[in-house]
Order: C-alpha cells, then structure tokens, then sequence
C-alpha cells in the first residue's frame, strides 16, 4: 500500500510540474505575441509615414522644380522641339534644330 501511495505522490508532484511549467510556457508566448504585435502596429505606422513622405517626394510640382534647379531642364515648346525623320532605309536622321525663340 505504500508503494502505491508513493507512486500517486511521485504521478501528482510530476503532474504538478509540469502543470506549472506549462503555465509558464504559455505565459512567455503570450508576452512573445503581445510583443510582436505592437511591433507589427509599430511598423505599420512608419510603413503609413513612409508612403506619405513617397508622395510627397513624388509630385509632380516638386519633380518640376528639382528638374528645373538641379538638372536646368526646361518646358517643352515648339520652338525649340527637334524633329525626327526616317529614311527609306530605316535609320532615323535629326531634322533641323531649331533655336528657340524670344
């Protein structure tokens, strides 16, 4: 009789471990995903930022202007478009160029 109580001693304390290691267990992954989910909001907030600042950086006014400044770019007129012409033989000449006019 001894020997079984001892057994059922050894089943519940083994069972009693393990119960608490899984608590813990469970714990630690529930932090783990309560991290990692305010890093994917966290992310998902710069993402957000980042295409606004995309957008920005891409408008057309502002493309306009740093082509303009930086590069001395200017609109298209027509006194100042050249011409492509094809020949019969399929190479493509420049027509005449035209200087722009005042």
């Amino acid at each position: 009789m001894i020997r079984l109580n001892l057994v059922l001693l050894m089943a519940v304390l083994a069972s009693a471990f393990y119960l608490v290691h899984t608590q813990y267990e469970s714990r630690r992954l529930y932090t783990a995903l309560d991290r990692a989910q305010a890093q994917s909001r966290r992310l998902g907030v710069e993402h957000e930022q980042l295409v606004v600042q995309k957008r920005a950086q891409a408008s057309s006014a502002r493309v306009q202007q740093l082509a303009a400044r930086h590069l001395q770019m200017r609109p298209v007129s027509p006194g100042i478009t050249q011409y492509v012409t094809v020949t019969g033989d399929g190479s493509a000449g420049a027509g005449p160029v035209q200087e722009p006019r005042p």
